[in-house]
């Protein structure tokens, strides 16, 4: 195998070993994130579009490497958005804790240092939560709620390109263990 190949597919990143994310900035970013996609669309509706803490639980999902810690931040940070959105309690929670867990579990078996990697994985865990959201309240609460495809590929995208340099900003919040 190339060493390309060897990097994607190992589950320990080179760079990372003895990191580990500072516990201020643990409560910080998904806090700001959840009353960044609660407040700032009020004032800025082109922003709407950001998922932040879906970003966020899937960044500190990835940085785990456990899906069961990943499950706990994902309910955790779902929970809180649902407590300071109009949407009805524990949507989030459980769409959350979903990507949360298989975001850790995505993470055990792929690099995601990467930035390729971690473009796809921000795609495919956004479709992954807006569909889960759709089914969820199709299923739940009874509502014919649309499912707009093409919007959620190219919000899709975005929330993608997006997660790169926040994952990366991000990053420089670690500290060595």
């Amino acid at each position: 195998m190339t060493e390309l190949t060897d990097r994607l597919f190992s589950g320990t990143p080179r760079d990372s070993r003895g990191l580990r994310f500072r516990r201020w900035a643990l409560l910080a970013a998904p806090a700001a994130a959840i009353l960044f996609q609660v407040y700032v669309p009020l004032f800025l509706p082109f922003l709407a579009y950001l998922e932040l803490p879906l970003l966020l639980t899937l960044y500190l999902a990835l940085l785990r490497q456990n899906p069961l810690s990943g499950m706990f931040i994902g309910a955790a940070i779902g929970l809180v958005q649902d407590s300071l959105s109009h949407q009805p309690l524990g949507m989030f929670g459980i769409v959350k804790t979903l990507v949360g867990y298989f975001a850790g579990s995505v993470s055990l078996r792929f690099d995601v240092d990467l930035a390729l990697v971690r473009l796809l994985l921000g795609f495919f865990f956004f479709a992954f939560h807006q569909f889960l959201y759709w089914v969820l309240a199709r299923a739940l609460l009874g509502q014919m709620v649309p499912f707009g495809v093409r919007q959620a590929l190219v919000v899709g995208a975005l929330n993608a390109l997006v997660a790169v340099p926040l994952f990366h900003l991000l990053d420089k919040l670690k500290e060595r263990s």
